[in-house]
């Protein structure tokens, strides 16, 4: 589950029209997409490359996004020419495969050797047609504050940091020791993140991969993952703060917690919020368990688009893997593409805001451990029930056996 914030964005461009004719009798290509995927000056390139195409921008909040598209593909209308997809909702896209042009029509099918097999298969309907191009995936590693960690008598130093949480109970247990000696910060953000990285870590969640039919009563992983993070959010050991709420956003910025799971798209976000006060404080190292991802996008063409060809001439050129390099050292945004995270450029690269990190190695190697999870079509419907009743544990309301019930009698109603 990938939910960029909005506050950090350096430009939100805000359109109604699909392709049409632009300024000067240019036309008009429209991509929509969900937070910052530092498209803006690759829609300058393109443009110089492409005289004659004018690329616009259409940027909104994660929820608005995904339900705008739903309804845009169900009405026929009000799609923009690429809109990228989370993969959290690429099984009711795939659903809906009648509703966006099969990209194999224009010459996509040659292309699948570019991709992470998963990746590249989670584009593709059951029939065969080719409904996304992959964009990023989200490749765990964990941010954590080495000032914090000073304080708490916690090494600092990534490398013995990774080492003293090879499992998400030894992570547990080093919660423990920073609640120990740190009382005016919190270990980690929330359980949920905590709790999402846990669970994505399984092949399956919600639903079983077989038919579709609702496990995450009877899924241990589920269960485990839903354990871990509640116990420590019922010790008080996170700051009860939503992921890209402005209560986290200010989290962040004032130092409240030490350690958050971070894919490569979030370095950003919290350099920007961290602000100058938080450089050379923040490092990155392994997650527990050894990798894992935390969601990644797909670009589709609509059905509906009057321009469908150009559209995916734009879609292609995005993912082309010389975009996709440029996008990892430029905004941190991680490729789905083997070839381009083992790239030396990428291999290479490092982030001295965060104490000089080896991101692009860190990253790298997470990205190899990835095993995709399977989403069930209403996968986005049940997962915002569990993260919820986590946040009752935080506030004391419930205990983390309660919490549990709920969460299953909720998402059994749901499904049923």
């Amino acid at each position: 589950m990938r939910r960029r914030s909005l506050a950090w964005l350096p430009v939100v461009l805000a359109l109604t029209a699909t392709a049409c004719g632009g300024a000067g009798g240019e036309l008009r290509i429209t991509v929509a997409t969900f937070g910052e995927f530092g498209y803006e000056p690759l829609f300058a390139e393109y443009e110089r490359l492409n005289p004659g195409i004018d690329v616009v921008g259409r940027v909104t909040d994660f929820e608005s996004h995904h339900k705008g598209l739903i309804t845009a593909l169900a009405a026929g209308r009000g799609a923009a020419d690429v809109v990228a997809v989370e993969e959290q909702y690429m099984p009711r896209v795939r659903r809906s495969k009648d509703k966006v042009a099969d990209l194999a029509a224009f010459g996509a099918g040659g292309l699948h050797d570019r991709w992470a097999p998963w990746k590249w298969q989670q584009g593709v309907a059951d029939d065969g047609s080719v409904i996304g191009l992959g964009t990023d995936m989200g490749g765990l590693a964990m941010c954590y504050r080495r000032d914090l960690f000073q304080r708490a008598g916690l090494p600092t130093d990534r490398d013995e940091v990774a080492a003293l949480w090879p499992t998400w109970e030894r992570y547990a247990e080093v919660a423990d020791r920073f609640a120990e000696h740190v009382a005016d910060a919190r270990f980690a953000d929330s359980a949920g993140t905590i709790y999402t990285a846990v669970l994505n870590q399984a092949e399956e969640n919600y639903f079983a991969k077989a038919d579709d039919s609702f496990i995450g009563d009877t899924n241990p992983n589920v269960r485990r993952a839903f354990e871990i993070a509640g116990r420590i959010g019922a010790k008080g050991q996170t700051a009860r703060v939503t992921t890209f709420t402005p209560d986290w956003n200010a989290a962040i910025n004032q130092g409240s917690f030490a350690t958050i799971t971070c894919p490569a798209w979030m370095l950003t976000q919290i350099e920007e919020i961290g602000g100058a006060a938080g450089a050379g404080r923040w490092d990155v190292t392994t997650v527990p368990g050894g990798g894992g991802n935390w969601g990644g996008s797909y670009l589709v063409v609509p059905a509906q688009g009057a321009h469908q060809r150009e559209a995916y001439r734009l879609a292609e050129w995005l993912t082309a893997p010389e975009q996709q390099r440029r996008l990892f050292v430029d905004s941190g945004i991680l490729p789905s593409q083997p070839a381009v995270y083992r790239d030396p450029a990428v291999l290479g690269h490092t982030n001295p805001y965060f104490a000089d990190a080896p991101v692009g190695r860190l990253f790298a190697a997470s990205s190899d451990t990835v095993r995709p999870n399977y989403r069930g079509l209403r996968d986005a419907d049940v997962r915002p029930v569990f993260g919820r009743a986590l946040g009752r544990v935080e506030n004391g309301q419930r205990t983390v056996g309660q919490a549990w019930a709920e969460a299953v009698d909720e998402a059994r109603r749901i499904v049923d």
